[in-house]
């Protein structure tokens, strides 16, 4: 099935980027120390820089940055605390993607975006001055002046449903009476609320919120019916990877979620969601690629054949890499 093509164009500060054409990536950099789903595996400012320049490599075009977590059941960062994450690490983030512009690896059409993972007016101010052109606010604008941050400096705007509180966990089967029609009317409402705060409409992007204040039976319902979201006419994200629904789905850790975390990726390439948020950008990168050849939105060259060194996989052994076998391929 041929996916469902919207385009739209989406304004963040300086840069402008027209989405629909192909989607985007929007790798996951955490610089928390209780995430999910890789809290303690970066530990430090080297490590996440090394993580960004890795995404970036892997095909990441926008790379997301939050100084906190959405770990329930503990106090926020202050923001202090907050900016002293995220701020250096952005400032490093943007130098890199410009070195990689620079050096002819970037597609000077659609260039390299970090986005700011924070519901915090004065950590979003802080971000955007560090380099930040997107805020990704999982508050669902609880705090009405990250609207008027966006506003005033042009910054793109994440606005995602949610009925908690952020670090709050709210599991009520029966929260909702239509989880689709009520995500989209809360939605409705915030857009508009940032319209009359002074965000432009080119600005603006939406999420579904899955798991956020959602049961994964919740969260299932909600993407089966996401497409009604394109009613409000913006670009939609996707933010899927490694899951909770998936998780209870499957039986599997965070870190054992791709398999479901690409399922739920086609899900969102069926309903032409044009932003989606992982943690495994280069496999997602193959799956959007393999996927788009298969349904004719990519024309493989008569000359596509398989590089000789990828013919086997690799072995070590000891000092040496050997293939892993000499029979030929069929």
């Amino acid at each position: 099935m041929s996916p469902t093509v919207h385009a739209l164009r989406l304004r963040a500060c300086e840069v402008v980027l027209d989405l629909g054409e192909r989607p985007l990536l929007m790798g996951i950099v955490n610089a928390s120390p209780d995430s999910f789903s890789d809290g303690g595996r970066y530990r430090g400012l080297e490590d996440r820089v090394a993580l960004a320049r890795e995404l970036l490599a892997a095909g990441a075009e926008i790379l997301d940055i939050g100084g906190e977590s959405a770990t329930t059941g503990r106090a926020p960062v202050a923001v202090d605390e907050e900016i002293e994450r995220v701020a250096p690490l952005i400032e490093r983030v943007v130098a890199l993607a410009e070195e990689a512009g620079a050096a002819g690896g970037v597609d000077p059409r659609r260039p390299v975006v970090v986005s700011v993972d924070t519901y915090k007016p004065a950590v979003a101010r802080a971000a955007i001055a560090a380099g930040a052109r997107i805020v990704n606010d999982v508050s669902g604008l609880k705090d009405p002046e990250l609207a008027q941050v966006c506003a005033q400096t042009g910054a793109a705007l994440v606005v995602m449903h949610t009925a908690a509180v952020p670090r709050q966990r709210l599991q009520d089967p029966d929260l909702y009476s239509d989880v689709v029609v009520e995500t989209l009317a809360f939605l409705r409402e915030r857009v508009a609320q940032a319209l009359a705060a002074g965000v432009a409409r080119e600005q603006l992007i939406v999420d579904p919120g899955p798991d956020f204040a959602k049961t994964p039976a919740q969260t299932i319902e909600l993407l089966a019916g996401v497409e009604r979201l394109h009613e409000l006419g913006l670009p939609l994200l996707f933010a899927i990877s490694r899951k909770d629904f998936i998780g209870a789905l499957t039986g599997r850790a965070p870190r054992e979620r791709l398999a479901g975390t690409l399922a739920a990726l086609a899900c969102g390439l069926d309903v032409g969601a044009q932003i989606f948020r992982v943690h495994d950008v280069a496999a997602a990168a193959d799956f959007i690629k393999v996927r788009a050849a298969l349904t004719g939105l990519l024309a493989p060259q008569r000359t596509l054949a398989l590089a000789e060194e990828n013919r086997h996989d690799r072995v070590e052994t000891g000092s040496r890499v050997e293939t892993g076998s000499s029979r030929p391929v069929v």
